[in-house]
């Protein structure tokens, strides 16, 4: 009976952790979310202390994940951007580390448009969960 009750109150935590954790995103596509805000904040994705929160890696879709958020953004004047992956940067504190550690590394992305002068970093952390936006100076793909 204690061995039923114990499956029983772990299940329960599970539950609750992982639905704490789930932000409704909807997906344009396989390959692209659906965005509908652009951030006011101006270190939302564009400062490591703010990184956009696509979440992904408990369901084995990190890396996916973060394309998905790349390839619903689009220059300032709606140009098609491109983008590439800089490397992992920047330890953060995050309940969602795989190994137990209690930190993680953010995804930095180098990305850019026709007519830009350089590239702007983007950083992602695919570990958590948030509301996606896209950042200040960017625009959504239409």
């Amino acid at each position: 009976m204690k061995r039923i009750i114990y499956i029983g109150i772990l299940g329960f935590i599970i539950s609750c952790t992982t639905t704490k954790q789930a932000v409704k995103t909807n997906l344009r596509n396989n390959q692209t979310f659906e965005l509908t805000e652009i951030s006011t904040d101006r270190t939302y994705g564009l400062s490591e202390k703010n990184p956009v929160q696509v979440g992904g890696v408990d369901k084995k879709e990190g890396p996916l994940n973060e394309r998905r958020f790349l390839n619903a953004l689009a220059g300032p004047n709606g140009e098609e951007v491109t983008y590439f992956r800089a490397g992992s940067c920047c330890p953060i504190k995050s309940k969602n580390d795989p190994y137990g550690f209690g930190s993680v590394m953010l995804d930095n992305y180098r990305v850019t448009w026709k007519g830009s002068k350089d590239t702007v970093s983007v950083y992602i952390n695919m570990y958590d969960y948030g509301t996606l936006k896209a950042p200040v100076g960017f625009t959504i793909k239409k």
